[in-house]
C-alpha cells in the first residue's frame, strides 16, 4: 500500500493549464485498480493519493506520467506503507 503526496512546486500557478489531463490520469490510475483514493491537501498544498497493487517501480513509473509531475507542477513522494491496523470497513487494506 502506498500514500503517494504531490506537494506543489514553485510551477504551481501552471496547474490550471494541465488540470483536465492530470484528472484524466487520476482516473485513469482508479479506472485500472491502482489508485484507491485521491484529493487534496488542503489548504491548497497538493494532492494526496492512496495507492496499492503495483512494484514501486510499477508505481513510480506511473507517478512520473502525471502531466502535474511532467510540467514540474508538483514533487511527488511515494510513501511505502504496511497496513496492520483499520477498521472493519477497511480490513481489505490490511491483507
Amino acid at each position: 500500500m502506498y500514500i503517494i503526496l504531490l506537494r506543489f512546486s514553485a510551477n504551481k500557478s501552471l496547474a490550471p493549464a494541465h488540470m483536465a489531463a492530470h484528472r484524466e490520469w487520476l482516473q485513469k490510475g482508479i479506472d485500472d485498480g491502482v489508485f484507491l483514493l485521491a484529493g487534496s491537501i488542503r489548504p491548497g498544498l497538493g494532492g494526496a493519493i492512496l495507492a496499492a497493487g503495483p512494484s514501486p517501480e510499477a508505481l513510480q513509473a506511473r507517478i512520473d506520467q502525471d502531466p502535474f509531475v511532467v510540467h514540474d507542477i508538483v514533487k511527488a513522494e511515494i510513501l511505502d506503507i504496511a497496513p496492520n491496523h483499520t477498521v472493519p470497513g477497511l480490513a481489505l487494506l490490511a491483507e
